[in-house]
């Protein structure tokens, strides 16, 4: 018999990732490629739902990703993710991605995304996960409009 798992605030699963863009992460002119981004987004985000499912995590849907500036060569990326919502066995996490100058130490948030994940077993079938637990009103805030947004895919099914 499987217990149910404990729940879980979202500061449990919050993670950083820091990543300086080489020249081999970017075009001609020197702006980092969506895709690298793109890949970077995801692996914060499966991260942040392994921290909290404390199981193995498959990307099932990415929503939209807008790039409102361009992340430069010599740039640090910051990726932080944290969980956001839960389902029975779906994470949902929001990463917010920001362009650091080493140097000067500007930032500039350049993107968002919210990504869903599923938990698995070891045999690779879902598995239930630990439900969130909000603290803060901000939390609360994120989870409502989490909970919004996982309808709305359910309804595009």
């Amino acid at each position: 018999m499987t217990s149910t798992p404990t729940p879980k605030s979202p500061r449990a699963s919050r993670i950083s990732i820091a990543q300086l863009m080489q020249p081999e992460h970017a075009n001609t002119y020197g702006n980092v490629h969506g895709g690298w981004i793109m890949k970077l987004v995801d692996e914060a985000g499966a991260l942040a739902c392994m921290r909290h499912a404390q199981k193995r995590v498959v990307t099932v849907a990415v929503d939209s990703m807008v790039f409102r500036e361009p992340i430069k060569i010599g740039d640090l990326i910051i990726l932080n993710a944290e969980v956001t919502y839960t389902g029975r066995s779906s994470i949902e996490a929001e990463v917010q991605v920001v362009a650091e100058n080493p140097i000067t130490g500007e930032r500039t948030h350049t993107n968002t995304a919210y990504l869903v994940y599923v938990a698995l077993d070891d045999d690779g079938h879902a598995t239930p996960i630990p439900a969130l637990v909000v603290e803060t009103e901000e939390e609360k805030q994120r989870m409502e409009q989490a909970k919004k947004r996982q309808a709305y895919r359910i309804s595009q099914r």
